[in-house]
């Protein structure tokens, strides 16, 4: 990925594990996995817990478009206004419990944190 693409590596990581990275819920499950050393299913049951679903709706792509867009946390293409880059990303942090490197960087450079 060049240096201009917001989700940087991490798109990467997210359609390697599957799940349709921010077309579905894989960029979550994966954030999860990684920020906080669970398996996969306990991921899932976890962000399927926060967002009010069941697993099995976060491969889904129209169910997590809505929800995405609800939340406004991302999503392919989004409209004019929606959450991308660091703004979703600061939500997904909120959202899910967790610290993502990129958000505290932008707080601290931002006088926010």
């Amino acid at each position: 990925m060049g240096s201009g693409d917001p989700f940087g590596n991490e798109a990467t990581q997210e359609v390697a594990v599957g799940m349709g990275g921010i077309r579905s819920a894989g960029d979550l499950v994966l954030r999860m996995q990684l920020s906080r050393g669970m398996k996969i299913g306990q991921a899932k049951e976890y962000v399927a817990g926060k967002l009010g679903v069941k697993p099995p709706e976060l491969g889904d792509c129209s169910v997590m478009r809505e929800i995405r867009q609800d939340l406004d946390i991302g999503y392919p293409m989004p409209d004019p206004g929606a959450a991308k880059g660091i703004a979703a990303k600061i939500r997904i942090a909120d959202l899910l419990g967790i610290t993502i490197n990129s958000v505290e960087q932008f707080k601290k450079r931002s006088g926010l944190s």
